[in-house]
């Protein structure tokens, strides 16, 4: 069984930059990454400084380079289960490897994105399928574009969408716009297009058409799609972790959770953090981590020295005389 300080699940940008900051400050970490980042199908990231424009990939691999410099270590697989051992520390079981002991825990596993049911949306994700307009929306301005709507929230949606077009179509269901909505969509020159979308039609690999139920064409470049999110965080439930009232893991400004010796970071946390804002979140969780265990190391050092014989704190206290 290998032994460590911290065990970070997870190796997204939130994971690999609590594994920075910790092995720099040269605690025995290692990063358990199931290999599945959930901005793969992206062809480049953006909104991160100083790294706009550059594939999702190579951020990662990038990352990954900067914490096994510094001694951290990567380990490819997929974490099955979480043991609490003694009174801060865990096993980590994995699928295929061996079993993980750390001294305390980091879980970063993410989130992932259900989309409505329309057939050739899964298949268009992250290319001209989209979700996030500050993500995206730049790479497809003054386009013609669609929201796929109905869902609460979706009209706010649309609106934020309309800063980077004045050609917006806003797909809905019958009968679910209050009147207030459509006052608000009018004013800002959305149209609004209701009827049950059949599938999209895509040509020379590229969206064209939204095709609806009653035959109806809407031709569009690209679309927006609120997805609901889906956090990954079965192995901090299954230790008892407390959620909030949205169902997300809840967790003190540091990122430690309810689960003695347990944090959490990033999109597993907050649905809406960007790769930016999940790196932050996995830095500051790194540093309260790296506190935490400084003072368990305070507290076992002055056990031991308390567990001295008498006969060598004798002698010690005659040396000091």
């Amino acid at each position: 069984m290998s032994q460590y300080d911290v065990a970070v699940i997870g190796g997204g940008a939130a994971g690999l930059s609590a594994a920075l900051v910790l092995s720099r400050a040269r605690r025995a970490t290692v990063v358990v990454d199931a290999g599945r980042p959930r901005n793969a199908p992206a062809a480049h990231l953006h909104g991160y400084l100083s790294r706009d424009g550059m594939p999702p990939a190579e951020l990662l691999a990038s990352g990954r380079r900067e914490v096994t410099a510094y001694g951290g270590e990567i380990v490819s697989g997929t974490v099955t289960e979480v043991v609490p051992d003694g009174a801060d520390g865990f096993r980590v079981l994995l699928a295929d490897g061996p079993t993980i002991s750390a001294r305390r825990l980091l879980v970063a596993t993410g989130l992932r994105d259900e989309l409505p049911d329309v057939p050739g949306l899964r298949e268009r994700w992250a290319r001209d399928v989209l979700h996030c307009p500050y993500c995206h929306g730049h790479e497809v301005r003054d386009r013609s574009l669609g929201v796929i709507g109905g869902t609460p929230g979706s009209v706010r949606y649309a609106q934020i969408v309309r800063q980077w077009t004045h050609d917006l179509v806003y797909f809905t269901p019958p009968d679910v716009l209050t009147p207030a909505e459509r006052t608000q969509l009018r004013a800002r020159g959305i149209e609004v297009v209701e009827g049950i979308i059949e599938r999209l039609v895509v040509h020379e690999d590229q969206l064209r058409v939204v095709k609806l139920y009653d035959g109806r064409e809407i031709a569009r470049d690209a679309l927006f799609v609120p997805p609901r999110f889906v956090p990954h965080h079965d192995l901090l439930t299954s230790l008892g972790c407390a959620l909030d009232a949205d169902g997300w893991v809840s967790v003190d400004a540091t990122g430690r959770s309810s689960v003695r010796g347990g944090w959490a970071a990033g999109n597993i946390v907050d649905p809406r953090a960007q790769l930016i804002t999940a790196a932050g979140a996995g830095s500051a969780a790194a540093i309260a981590l790296n506190a935490d265990l400084a003072d368990e190391d305070v507290r076992d050092a002055v056990k031991d020295l308390g567990d001295l014989p008498s006969s060598t704190s004798n002698a010690q206290q005659k040396e000091s005389a």
